[in-house]
């Protein structure tokens, strides 16, 4: 079913075994954002979704409302009223799938997170959807992709409430392993001996929205140049825009992230802590947890050694580049 789709052989395998299966799916996709979620999946159904909606990033309650309205209506032909909550509003999607008259129904609800604003009731509304409903109506795939990670494992996986252990498959992107990069670099007929692939792939991290940004007829130098250091260069500020629409308080996710990346070795929470001055008690294991989650740290530990001594590394080397493009 899938179409060409770089990589990701494990993760299309679980999406065509839930399109498969006799049962209800509800799916999620995660990882952090330019990792590929939203093409993995536009990809892998060729855009044949019975519903497709994707949060507003920092949009108010009544602005994703009003999205997911117009979406409804453009996907059922039928002239739903505009409604002031979530729950009526799954009322509306319940009414619509139930009509389709299909052996399977593919739902697709992008950046899941930015729907949930600030006392907007969305969460409740969706667990209500799901667990009295949909989780029954075996013809449902329901697929949910978020970018902010540590929402999706909070209130999915981790969630204490209605949601609890309801996702039926999990699927976590990372970035392009130094193969998958080259096999996306020849598809692109970009040409590089496997040293300049390497350096490529050293900068970028292997994160396919960068890549795709690269041109072909061009030098490494030359794409990093235009990329990172030209004027008005279109990754100037993506530094401060990853944290900030991944993190609520960005700034000690930051502080961290340039702190490992002048220690090749990494450090022990106790280490960075007196660095950035942090006092005791906080929240800051929560901080590490979110950026290892995220793909941006790893947590190791040296044979023998107490948990304590382990060591938090900065894995994503494009932020060493990125940081002090600011």
């Amino acid at each position: 079913m899938a179409a060409t789709i770089i990589g990701r052989k494990k993760e299309c395998k679980v999406l065509d075994d839930c399109y498969k299966s006799s049962k209800a799916e509800l799916i999620a996709v995660y990882g952090r954002r330019r990792v590929g979620k939203t093409y993995l999946v536009k990809s892998f159904f060729k855009n044949k979704f019975e519903f497709y909606i994707t949060g507003i990033y920092q949009g108010t309650k009544t602005a994703q409302l009003s999205f997911f309205n117009k979406q409804l209506c453009n996907y059922s032909q039928i002239p739903y009223p505009q409604v002031n909550n979530w729950f009526e509003t799954f009322e509306q999607l319940k009414h619509y799938i139930s009509k389709i008259k299909k052996d399977k129904v593919v739902v697709f609800i992008d950046e899941l997170p930015w729907l949930d604003t600030p006392k907007s009731g969305f969460v409740k509304a969706f667990e209500l959807f799901w667990n009295s409903w949909a989780a029954e109506q075996s013809k449902i795939k329901l697929i949910v992709c978020g970018s902010a990670t540590t929402w999706m494992i909070s209130h999915l996986f981790g969630s204490k409430g209605g949601l609890y252990n309801r996702v039926t498959r999990k699927i976590k992107l990372s970035p392009f392993t130094l193969a998958e990069t080259e096999e996306y670099l020849k598809s692109q007929q970009i040409i590089w001996n496997r040293y300049q692939i390497a350096e490529a792939y050293m900068i970028l991290g292997g994160t396919p929205y960068y890549l795709q940004m690269l041109q072909k007829g061009y030098s490494l130098s030359q794409n990093i140049d235009y990329l990172f250091f030209s004027k008005n260069a279109e990754l100037r500020d993506e530094y401060g825009f990853l944290f900030h629409s991944l993190f609520n308080d960005s700034s000690i996710y930051k502080a961290t992230v340039e702190l490992l990346s002048k220690k090749a070795k990494g450090m022990t929470r106790a280490e960075m802590k007196k660095v950035l001055k942090l006092p005791e008690g906080g929240t800051f294991s929560e901080v590490l947890e979110n950026l290892c989650n995220c793909d941006f740290i790893r947590k190791y530990s040296a044979f023998g050694k107490k948990e304590r001594d382990a060591l938090y590394q900065l894995t994503d080397l494009v932020y060493i580049v990125l940081s002090p493009v600011r």
